[in-house]
């Protein structure tokens, strides 16, 4: 049997593994690692931990469809909208760009929805936690070792994880790499994202007439989402508990980068040292009051 692993459970090693069920004829092994603890990567939704039907997407928000790729990737959202995957967004988005000739689509169950469509559709046997450190060939098998010092041999491994991942591995790999290569690798910039994921109790409403809106004058805080209602799904996957009386003291459920955390509001004004002092409190007290909410940070520097 062919052995195939794919490296990365995001968009990229989903829909790889899709095709590759597709296009390869012959008896098919397919596995895809990824050292994350959830699938997603850039299109990562996290669950309420007292609701798993209660979810906030954590990293793309919504689908831009521009001329070139409608016509380029036309049977990918013709599927995708077929099944139910991808839904025209119509909920208001503040402060988006509206260029000629582009469509944009929402995730209605998630955005990780699109990469689980891809894995079910490869068959693919997924394991979560796998992290690669060294790739090196062995009698015409790529063996692949991980951080745990276990090893298994497949006949093609494709690699879909950053570029400085990539660049960490050591092994026969770092030979088979090119210097051109390596400095086109090494030349990928990257800005880091933060997101923050709160959720409320079922039936709370938001009086704004938007959905999603862009933030311009405020240095940190780029993006806030009312989740529910981006993707026309109303209030039904809110969740099932108590809002605490005082926001300044009482921790409530959030997620922090993929991670379930108790969480104060008050902790905003210090998680960039840049900002520091610098939220306005109508931020605050939207964030409070939202249901199903995404915030995005972008900072200026990383911060670890």
């Amino acid at each position: 049997m062919f052995r195939v692993l794919v490296v990365g459970a995001g968009l990229t090693g989903s829909l790889c593994a899709a095709l590759l069920r597709k296009e390869i004829t012959a008896p098919l092994y397919l596995a895809l690692w990824d050292k994350a603890g959830d699938i997603g990567g850039r299109m990562t939704t996290a669950n309420s931990p007292h609701n798993p039907r209660c979810t906030a997407d954590l990293g793309a928000q919504y689908i831009t469809c521009t001329p070139h790729y409608a016509k380029k990737h036309q049977n990918f959202y013709e599927e995708l909208l077929a099944h139910g995957i991808l839904e025209p967004l119509t909920s208001p988005i503040k402060g988006m760009e509206v260029k000629e000739g582009e469509s944009n689509f929402v995730a209605p169950h998630g955005v990780s929805s699109i990469i689980k469509y891809y894995l079910k559709e490869s068959g693919a046997e997924v394991f979560l936690r796998q992290c690669v450190t060294q790739i090196n060939l062995r009698d015409n098998k790529w063996e692949v070792s991980e951080d745990t010092g276990s090893t298994q041999q497949f006949d093609l491994v494709i690699l879909t994880m950053p570029a400085p991942q990539i660049l960490g591995l050591q092994g026969d790999i770092v030979n088979l790499i090119s210097e051109r290569q390596r400095q086109q690798l090494a030349s990928v910039s990257y800005s880091s994202r933060y997101a923050l994921g709160l959720f409320y109790e079922a039936g709370m409403k938001i009086d704004v007439p938007w959905a999603g809106q862009y933030i311009t004058s405020n240095p940190c805080i780029r993006f806030i989402s009312i989740d529910s209602k981006k993707r026309n799904t109303g209030y039904k996957l809110s969740c099932q508990q108590s809002r605490p009386d005082d926001s300044s003291s009482q921790p409530f459920p959030g997620v922090w980068r993929g991670w379930i955390h108790s969480l104060q509001l008050r902790w905003l004004r210090c998680l960039c040292p840049e900002c520091r002092g610098s939220f306005k409190e109508l931020y605050l007290v939207s964030v409070f009051l939202f249901s199903t909410v995404t915030l995005r940070f972008l900072f200026s520097q990383s911060y670890y």
